[in-house]
């Protein structure tokens, strides 16, 4: 007898991709209520995407609406892009924030701040659940892991939201693209690396982001991993209160991500734009 199947309004949704070149995509199930966990991690599974979102109805009266973010492997608390192109997404296919220019999403982190612009969506940087530096253990697996020196290494932090990134910072924009990362030896470690260009490069730093133990060798665009980097960073007085950041090109994508300061609070941000419509059957 066959399985029962619903199906629910579907949205692909290409984010951090301002021009030609795509960025990260996103697939984005609507009105996901009915779907238990199991069939969630399985169609996240089935996407193969870095990770797959459903949009439910909130249970914080102060969310415009709740989400849940699968990787292929696991389900995570918090991520970026996701939360860029789930927002895009429910708000193209009719959502009405409760705000003026903002909306706010509820998710295993906690409730995440969204603001509107021309240019794009951005998410207020998440408090870091874990900062600080690396135990020496850690640390010499994720460098030895990259191929590289220690003497590469200019800085090195926790910079976990949420997924559990670890940070680690070179000299030049150009060592970050030439690494060349042993993934077995990386095991379940979360690792980004940064690094700057000279002026007048494509833009202010390049970012790379592997994430094997989640079946992410490395993601495309990562703002996750960006929002924990420009806390640590601009603790460390190392990053302008606005900066710029190019990821994926090794994997030939065109990712840019913006970083603003206001106050307090780092904004990540960048376009999105949706690239399949339609309906799924689970």
């Amino acid at each position: 007898m066959a399985a029962v199947v619903n199906e629910y309004p579907f949205s692909q949704v290409d984010v951090f991709a301002p021009g030609p070149k795509p960025g990260n995509p996103v697939a984005v199930v609507h009105d996901a209520d009915g779907l238990s966990t199991e069939q969630m991690q399985s169609f996240a599974n089935w996407t193969n995407l870095s990770e797959t979102t459903f949009l439910l109805r909130p249970s914080h009266p102060d969310a415009d609406y709740r989400l849940r973010i699968f990787t292929p492997r696991a389900e995570i608390p918090f991520a970026g892009h996701p939360t860029l192109g789930s927002a895009h997404a429910w708000l193209e296919n009719g959502g009405q924030p409760q705000g003026e220019g903002e909306l706010v999403q509820e998710c295993g982190a906690g409730l995440v701040n969204i603001k509107r612009a021309e240019d794009g969506l951005s998410f207020a940087a998440p408090p870091l659940r874990r900062s600080g530096p690396v135990e020496p253990a850690v640390l010499e697996q994720a460098v030895a892991s990259l191929g590289i020196g220690h003497e590469q290494v200019l800085g090195s932090n926790w910079v976990d939201n949420g997924p559990g990134w670890l940070g680690i910072r070179l000299a030049t924009a150009q060592q970050v693209v030439n690494l060349e990362p042993d993934f077995s030896a990386m095991g379940d470690l979360l690792v980004g690396v940064i690094g700057a260009f000279d002026d007048g490069g494509p833009a202010d730093f390049e970012v790379r982001a592997f994430a094997p133990g989640l079946d992410v060798p490395e993601d495309p665009v990562t703002g996750s991993l960006n929002a924990g980097l420009a806390l640590w960073l601009r603790g460390e007085g190392v990053v302008a209160a606005d900066y710029t950041v190019r990821q994926g090109t090794v994997l030939g994508r065109g990712g840019l991500v913006t970083v603003t300061s206001e106050a307090e609070t780092m904004w990540v941000g960048g376009a999105s734009r949706t690239v399949v419509r339609g309906v799924v059957g689970l």
